[in-house]
């Protein structure tokens, strides 16, 4: 993900598909009520602590729902905020703002869930080694908006699909009949495409973790579910001859344990596909 994501054309392909989805024909209630000449200000305001992601977001959503609209924002992605802060402001026909209000927040407000709660986690394992990663549990068609919001959050990104990195799970170690032969399987074909992709094994016991670090050519080991105390086995094992990364079942309350133990990544599938949506509110003030 770099920082051009959203000027990726699949973001304006969302905003259109969410606006139609809202608006449908056309906003009935400001029509029948807002003459179509009134200009008006809004504000974006935050009513809980937290740190936002979607700002640079909000303005396109303003400019598709109606061209005249204007979006400011008073912080950048990653700030945090306090309850009562206001982090925008949009300009324009008042018909023209309130068309995109709830798309807008409904980006924002998620986009700065996902990276509040990011944050909570690197703040829990911070001063260890360990770095909090994402996974591919995000709601469909978002996951450009989701992955951006951990990094605003302060994590990193795992892989964004299945083109990205080789990723050998439990049931591709069942069709292969064992790690090994997974991992010679698709080393041979990334060699005869002459392709440099990473590639991953995932363990769910010492025996396999002892199994994959005889496998050559691997960049991660994941430790799917370990206990705590497997988990130290593990790194031990693996000795800093690969990355490693916990997964499985990780909580605010288990993480910085599992930071503890030395691993170089945690994944977290929480940070997506269950945030709470950051309380931000749009109040028309003139």
């Amino acid at each position: 993900m770099c920082a051009d994501t959203l000027q990726d054309s699949r973001i304006g392909r969302l905003i259109e598909q969410a606006l139609l989805e809202d608006v449908g024909f056309g906003d009935i209630t400001s029509e029948s009520l807002i003459p179509e000449e009134q200009l008006g200000r809004a504000v974006l305001q935050a009513n809980e602590n937290g740190i936002v992601s979607g700002m640079e977001l909000v303005g396109i959503v303003f400019q598709y729902a109606d061209a005249q609209t204007t979006a400011q924002p008073k912080i950048a992605d990653g700030a945090m905020v306090a309850p009562g802060q206001i982090i925008g402001e949009v300009d324009g026909p008042v018909r023209g703002i309130l068309l995109g209000e709830r798309v807008a927040l409904n980006f924002l407000q998620r986009m700065s869930g996902v990276a509040t709660l990011t944050h909570k986690y690197v703040h829990a394992v911070a001063g260890t080694s360990a770095k909090i990663t994402d996974t591919r549990k995000t709601v469909p068609g978002f996951r450009m908006l989701d992955k951006k919001a951990v990094r605003d959050g302060g994590g990193v990104n795992h892989r964004f699909g299945l083109d990205q990195m080789v990723l050998i799970k439990e049931n591709h170690i069942a069709a292969a009949r064992g790690i090994t032969n997974a991992v010679n399987a698709c080393r041979r074909y990334l060699r005869e495409r002459d392709l440099t992709i990473a590639i991953e094994v995932e363990t769910t016991s010492i025996q396999q973790v002892e199994e994959a670090i005889r496998c050559e050519g691997l960049t991660r080991i994941m430790l799917d579910n370990f206990t705590v105390d497997d988990m130290a086995a593990a790194v031990r094992i693996i000795d800093h001859a690969v990355e490693v990364e916990a997964s499985g079942g990780v909580t605010l309350q288990t993480v910085r344990a599992i930071a503890d133990t030395g691993v170089d990544f945690i994944s977290v599938g929480a940070l997506t596909h269950s945030p709470k949506a950051l309380d931000i509110s749009l109040e028309i003030v003139s």
